[in-house]
């Protein structure tokens, strides 16, 4: 039996009426992997919160080498030697990279009270180096970054202290193929070194195979910690939810199923820096996915293709009256919708009420004879949003800060599916959510497919591409290096093998 690390003793967290952890408790062994599992609001992040010194318990123990642990800050947990990936993006946007790396650890680069930028750039350098991370330029501000490329900097703050136990709550939806091989070899060698891993995803497989341990929560309570060879996927998918959970949520059919009619043309398009001669066709009822590499340019076509990114060459074109996409309010007066992978900087305001961030889109629908926008209408709007999508709220007044990222999710995308769009650009979709709502928006993509709705769906999750789109088409280096038709012998392999 392995030494015991870290240990969480009858935990409890409420927030107003909401009970996030009820009397949680937890072991974590030295040199093991401990997955943490559970449907969104099950209370993974705020156990995880409490443990790294953002959020105060109202009751329980922690303890650390078998001593009391009494996290103040996150800055406590840093100097206990406990490093954390939180799930939302965790960077001060105004402050370079390695600023945000040893942001409230400054003191040891300060000569005559005057920071040393060269020795705080090359110390960055040298973590880089030690765990052969990516890497992004020091000097850069954080607020400029992709999401992938500010969950590498927040990586490397967390192992930057050289952690004893490393918590990675959700980073793995966030990156690329290339970058979770990286991530996980640091696993490997932290495992190695004695040290411990507290790892939260909702890839059930990843976690599966990643892990030594699992912990289960369910409405803020453990359901069960078990072995992970003791379980199966759809052992784990039922003590998550309670209730068995069957299939794979992907298209059953192995052929392409589209009409005939081009409702998009994307022609030999060039950003001059991220992608270049890009050209695809979306058809009516068409699923079309893009994947790649970090650095493959999928995510900023996405952008080019709601007019949000400037293009430098080439056109984007509506079929419906040939009409040419060069800003979002374009592409949104003609029918389209856009779902961005960082949805709390790039679509929603976090701050603000489920009813105002679902009519912010429509304002103009909402108006009456004399230009104004009644209250009722909007709050009308709100309701309807958690109603049809069921978004789990108390009511439409909640700021979508107290949603759990599933339930964000639901409204993001709920705003669009209420416009009845013709075509939706999603971009990582399913990023930060549990097996219960990556169903559902599965479900939802299927339906609107259907009903003859045509999908751009831009993600890192090659078996959610595989499964749903009717055309892959695989990035390498800012280019389309092949175009793949729905088939059964369409495999996870033979596109890696393109994108490598």
């Amino acid at each position: 039996m392995k030494d015991i690390l870290f240990k969480v003793q009858n935990m409890n967290k409420s927030f107003g009426i909401t009970r996030a952890n009820h009397n949680v408790s937890m072991e974590i062994k030295r040199g093991e992997v401990h997955g943490l599992i559970g449907e969104n609001g099950s209370g993974k992040s705020t156990l995880i919160s409490m443990i790294s010194g953002m959020a105060e318990r109202d009751s329980g123990e922690l303890f650390l080498n078998g001593k009391p642990y009494e996290p103040v800050s996150p800055l406590t947990a840093l100097e206990s030697h406990i490093g954390t990936v939180v799930q939302e993006l965790g960077l001060v946007d105004g402050l370079s990279v390695a600023a945000n790396i040893f942001l409230g650890r400054m003191d040891r680069f300060k000569k005559l009270n005057i920071i040393d930028n060269a020795a705080l750039y090359n110390e960055v350098e040298e973590i880089y180096k030690k765990w052969n991370l990516p890497r992004i330029n020091p000097r850069t501000l954080a607020g400029t970054l992709t999401v992938e490329q500010k969950k590498i900097v927040e990586l490397t703050r967390a192992l930057s202290i050289d952690p004893d136990i490393l918590i990675l709550d959700e980073i793995t939806a966030a990156l690329s193929y290339n970058t979770r091989k990286i991530l996980f070899d640091i696993i490997d060698e932290l495992k190695a070194k004695g040290k411990s891993i507290l790892i939260v995803t909702h890839d059930i497989e990843e976690l599966l195979d990643l892990s030594d341990e699992i912990t289960i929560l369910r409405d803020g309570e453990k359901v069960a910690t078990k072995r992970a060879d003791e379980l199966t996927e759809s052992s784990l998918k039922k003590l998550m939810v309670g209730r068995e959970i069957e299939g794979d949520y992907y298209r059953a059919d192995n052929e392409d199923d589209y009409k005939d009619e081009v409702v998009l043309k994307i022609n030999n398009i060039s950003d001059g820096e991220n992608f270049n001669e890009v050209s695809i066709d979306l058809h009516k009822g068409e699923i079309v996915g893009l994947c790649g590499l970090s650095d493959a340019g999928i995510h900023e076509v996405a952008e080019a293709v709601f007019g949000v990114r400037p293009i430098v060459s080439g056109e984007i074109t509506l079929a419906n009256g040939n009409r040419k996409i060069e800003s979002a309010s374009i592409a949104m007066a003609y029918g389209m919708g856009y779902v961005p992978k960082d949805r709390d900087k790039q679509a929603l305001m976090v701050s603000d009420s489920i009813e105002n961030n679902v009519t912010l889109s429509m304002l103009d629908d909402l108006k009456g004879p004399l230009g104004f926008i009644s209250p009722g209408k909007i709050t009308d709007v709100g309701k309807r949003v958690i109603k049809d999508y069921k978004v789990i709220a108390v009511n439409e007044k909640m700021p979508l800060a107290s949603l759990s990222g599933g339930n964000r999710q639901k409204v993001n995308l709920g705003r669009w599916l209420l416009q009845n769009k013709d075509i939706l650009i999603l971009d990582s979709p399913t990023r930060g959510v549990d097996v219960g709502v990556k169903a559902y928006i599965y479900d939802i993509m299927k339906q609107l497919k259907k009903k003859g709705v045509s999908i751009l769906l831009v993600s890192d999750e090659l078996p959610e591409v595989i499964g749903l789109s009717d055309t892959v088409y695989v990035f390498k280096n800012s280019k389309i290096e092949k175009k793949f038709r729905r088939s059964e012998e369409l495999t996870e392999e033979k596109i890696i093998e393109v994108m490598l």
